[in-house]
């Protein structure tokens, strides 16, 4: 049993002294160099809420013992067993899932790191410095080793962990450097300096980076793009109202647009000054920083403003925000954005959306509310569930985990592969059977059409159901993976049908007018919105989008609950999977390919592209498009018959091999892809199969290779469960294609 309460000791940056919570604050952290000690770390999953803790005393350590799992997310030593050798190709799903089970955390569910974005952690440090939250020690040093672990060769930092370095990774990580005690004569500290120079320094950063700067006291707010909260008094008819925009996009630009119009920045302090000389290329006073509202830096320049958005920002500047924004206005404005931060911490329990926009919120209720109030105390606890510890630091991940979005695909994973009938892995699917009905989110939000939320009574979240927001994917994913288990002899009935009638209930509720669905909502704006997109580092952000990925979600679990109930809106569901069968169909490009935007990238897609097809019977005996479909990636095999994609085919928009060769998780979509089209040829599948098996080690894993996954087009993030979940149903479903044997 975990103890129910830690004792921790703290120390803070504040005003740039430091100030020790107690008297062996360092010297009972037991550190080893400039480590933690690994074996103290702990991950507390509390119905799929996930944090990490530091035990200082070896008492604490005795009561609350490392787990397989805590080892295995630290790098340590798992101490599981070598497995038989495995001779057929579903010994080595077996011996895949054998080791991946030993992962499963108490609740059932799975964890993993999810990070890869490089901007997420910064804005926290910058937020814990100028709010003086105390940061543990062992937070520090693990922070510190993770941002050094992830420099460039050159000196800087990417937008992500594989990405070539900016501006804006190179600003903002040094900053965090900075805060965390790291000193500007320390040799990766000199050459971060000289790389961001080299890109002409902070004023060159994206606009995110000028605020998280700003907010520091290291940059000028008259040196930033405006971000006007009055936009949140638009009519709902307008067709450009915040209302509109992508959910991530609106929920991070709401406390922008809160903190900017109250122009709030911290005191300067030794530590800021020593900042303000450290990154610029020229001296802090002599900066106009108004006349580089529009610098940018190439190398962050993904997607660059419009003509139209620079009209309209010279119009803010010059005339709104002079002569037309009265006091009475801006104070309107900031009181009902203030009203929506707070439905948005409500919603969630201060969990939130993500890490960008739960960091805002987390600076906007200590302006508001002050820093003692209840609002920043829950946020200063509900952060450390997007932190992650592991064998090279901590960092921050891309939400508060992938609970349920990766439950659900192992359960598939286990399904597909036929081996959820083994009553060794029965007792473990139960267990995440159990989980996903804890999950499932039973109430719609409070006040939800005033605070534009989408209907989720019956949904899930991609992590947990306290998160609360309703994703098309996660829902389908997750009500597939309860029915595939729940209609298998020897499972319970944990959901009941009305349960899962509501869960169809919201995903009726996401399909867009082409036919294809989104993510969180449904399309709100068109295309054209683009125009106004101001991040200028990622691409398709501002409005939903149609997915094949989200589509083939949906169409799948569509056809898995009429199976199990086919009178319930029978005619919705039938006019739902025309719509979104005929966007498959038009999404596919002149070369056979579908383009994925939260995997990498066309193997992604076509996986899922494929698989939709095959529910409507369309396969490679009796379809064009399939056989162009598996076409398409038979002409990209690697010659060792396996298949490797790049990163930049998401940026792209073009297929690229990986510099690395054969990817396994690649080379599994692709596989899993070509089963479900029906490809008739077993020897190309075969030597795919072997590739992967070949890979696998003597305790049944894999070893983590190219980051998996992508989001707006430009930013890369990590899916390392993907390693264990793909190789186990595409093992399993070519052995029962073409039968358990290799030859």
């Amino acid at each position: 049993m975990a103890p129910s309460r830690l004792d921790e000791s703290w120390l803070v940056e504040d005003m740039g002294k430091s100030f020790v919570g107690g008297p062996e604050a360092t010297t009972r952290l037991a550190l080893s160099g400039h480590k933690t000690d690994y074996s103290r770390w702990r991950l507390r999953d509390d119905r799929g809420k996930q944090t990490w803790h530091y035990l200082e005393s070896d008492e604490a350590c005795r009561e609350w013992p490392q787990s397989t799992a805590d080892r295995y997310f630290l790098g340590l030593d798992t101490d599981l067993p070598d497995l038989p050798t495995p001779k057929k190709p579903i010994d080595h799903a077996r011996n895949g899932l054998a080791y991946f089970s030993r992962l499963q955390l108490p609740p059932g569910n799975w964890g993993c790191e999810y990070g890869g974005p490089l901007f997420l952690l910064p804005g926290l440090v910058v937020t814990w410095y100028v709010t003086h939250t105390p940061i543990p020690e062992a937070h520090k040093i693990e922070i510190r080793n993770y941002l050094l672990a992830r420099q460039a060769v050159d000196g800087g930092w990417g937008l992500h962990i594989e990405g070539k370095s900016s501006v804006f990774g190179t600003a903002l990580n040094y900053v965090a450097l900075r805060l965390v005690g790291v000193d500007a004569d320390n040799e990766q500290m000199i050459k971060a300096r000289s790389k961001l120079h080299q890109l002409g320094g902070a004023l060159y950063s994206p606009q995110w980076g000028k605020f998280w700067l700003a907010v520091l006291g290291v940059y000028e707010w008259e040196g930033m793009d405006p971000l006007p909260p009055e936009i949140w008094l638009l009519p709902d008819w307008v067709p450009f109202a915040p209302w509109r925009w992508w959910i991530h996009s609106r929920q991070v630009f709401l406390p922008m647009s809160y903190v900017y119009s109250r122009r709030w920045s911290l005191p300067p302090n030794k530590l800021t000054l020593q900042l303000r000389d450290e990154l610029f290329t020229q001296p802090y006073s002599s900066i106009t920083f108004s006349s580089h509202r529009n610098s940018i830096a190439d190398a962050d320049n993904y997607h660059p403003k419009s003509t139209i958005l620079f009209i309209l920002n010279w119009i803010l500047v010059t005339i709104w925000q002079p002569f037309l924004c009265t006091s009475w206005i801006a104070r309107r404005a900031e009181s009902w954005t203030w009203t929506l931060i707070e439905a948005e911490d409500l919603n969630s329990d201060y969990a939130d959306l993500a890490p960008v926009n739960g960091t805002l919120n987390f600076l906007a209720c200590y302006i508001h509310d002050g820093p003692n109030s209840y609002s920043v105390r829950q946020h200063a606890t509900k952060v450390q569930e997007f932190l992650w510890v592991k064998n090279e630091g901590l960092l921050m991940n891309g939400t508060n985990g992938v609970q349920t979005w990766d439950t659900a695909f192992t359960i598939q994973a286990s399904v597909n592969a036929n081996l959820h009938t083994d009553p060794d892995f029965q007792p473990m699917l139960l267990h995440a059977l159990e989980f996903l009905g804890d999950q499932q989110i039973r109430t719609n939000c409070a006040g939800a059409d005033a605070r534009y939320r989408q209907q989720r009574k019956g949904a899930w979240a991609f992590s947990t159901a306290e998160q609360g927001y309703a994703v098309s994917d996660c829902t389908s994913e997750a009500m597939k993976a309860v029915l595939q288990l729940q209609t298998t002899p020897g499972f319970p009935r944990l959901v009941s049908r009305d349960r899962l009638c509501d869960a169809i209930d919201v995903l009726l509720t996401m399909q867009n007018p082409s036919g294809g669905f989104a993510s969180y909502e449904p399309q709100r704006a068109g295309e054209w919105m683009e125009n106004l997109n101001a991040a200028e580092v990622f691409g398709r952000i501002m409005v939903e989008y149609d997915y094949p990925e989200c589509t083939t979600a949906v169409v799948t679990a569509l056809y898995a609950f009429r199976a199990f109930d086919a009178e319930y809106r029978k005619a919705d569901i039938d006019h739902a999977l025309d719509g979104a069968l005929k966007y498959i169909r038009a999404a596919q490009r002149a070369d056979g390919s579908w383009y994925g935007s939260w995997g990498i990238c066309f193997s992604y897609a076509g996986m899922f592209a494929l698989e939709s097809l095959a529910c409507a019977g369309e396969t490679w005996e009796n379809s064009e498009r399939v056989r162009r479909a598996c076409q398409f990636f038979l002409n990209r095999a690697n010659e060792d018959g396996g298949w490797g994609e790049s990163y930049r085919a998401c940026e792209t928009g073009v297929w690229t091999d990986h510099p690395d060769g054969s990817q396994v998780v690649n080379t599994c979509w692709i596989i899993i892809g070509l089963l479900e089209a029906g490809f008739p040829e077993k020897e190309p599948v075969r030597k795919a199969m072997r590739l992967v098996a070949g890979r696998q080690k003597i305790d049944g894993s894999w070893d983590q290779e190219g980051i998996e996954g992508v989001f707006n087009k430009s930013c890369m993030i990590s899916y390392p469960n993907y390693k264990f979940i793909f190789p186990i149903k595409a093992l399993g479903m070519y052995a029962q294609r073409f039968g358990n044997l290799w030859g």
